[in-house]
C-alpha cells in the first residue's frame, strides 16, 4: 500500500556515491525539512531534462521557505546516480540518492514495472515535502511516469 500523508518515511538504507555509503532515509529526515523527489531512471529523458532539473533551479526557493535539503532517489546504482548528479550539476543542491535494491521504494509502495522499458521493477515519479520524517505533501504520478503533479513548481506552491 502506497504511503500518505502524515505517514513517516521509511527506516531504510539507500546509497550516496558509493555502495560503502549507506543513508539511513528517516535518519536523514530526523529534525529537518526535506524535499524528496522518485524517478524511474536516471539519465532517462524526462527526468534529465524537466523533472530534476527543476528541483536543481528552484534550489533557492526551496531554501527561502526553509527546506534544509533537496533529494532524488531512484532504483539505480549509486555510481550511476553520482554520476547523474554531476551531468546535471546537482552538487550542493540536490543529493543523488541510490535505492539499489528498491528498499525505499516497496516501503513506500510507490513500485511500478518498467521492465519493458527500463529492465525492471523501478519507482513511481513522485515528489514529497516532510517535516522531521512526517509526509505533509505527497504528489504521485497517476501513471507513475508523467510529469504532471510531481513537479517542482506544483510541490513548491503548496509550502
Amino acid at each position: 500500500m502506497a504511503v500518505k500523508c502524515g505517514d513517516k518515511l521509511p527506516n531504510v538504507y539507500v546509497h550516496e556515491n558509493t555502495p560503502d555509503s549507506k543513508v539511513n532515509i528517516s535518519q536523514l529526515a530526523a529534525g529537518k525539512k526535506v524535499v524528496i523527489l522518485g524517478v524511474p531512471g536516471a539519465f532517462t529523458p524526462c527526468c534529465s531534462k524537466t523533472h530534476v532539473p527543476s528541483f536543481i533551479s528552484d534550489y533557492d526557493k526551496y531554501k527561502s521557505k526553509g527546506v534544509d535539503e533537496i533529494i532524488c532517489i531512484a532504483v539505480n546504482d549509486p555510481y550511476v546516480m553520482d554520476a547523474w548528479g554531476k551531468d546535471l550539476n546537482a552538487e550542493g543542491k540536490v543529493r543523488m540518492l541510490a535505492d539499489t535494491n528498491g528498499a525505499f521504494t516497496k516501503a513506500m509502495g510507490l513500485e511500478k514495472d518498467f521492465t519493458d522499458s527500463l529492465g525492471t521493477i523501478r519507482c513511481k515519479r513522485f515528489s514529497l515535502y516532510a517535516e522531521d520524517g512526517e509526509i505533509k505533501k505527497l504528489c504521485v504520478e497517476p501513471d507513475g511516469n508523467s510529469v504532471t503533479c510531481s513537479k517542482s513548481e506544483n510541490l513548491l506552491s503548496q509550502l
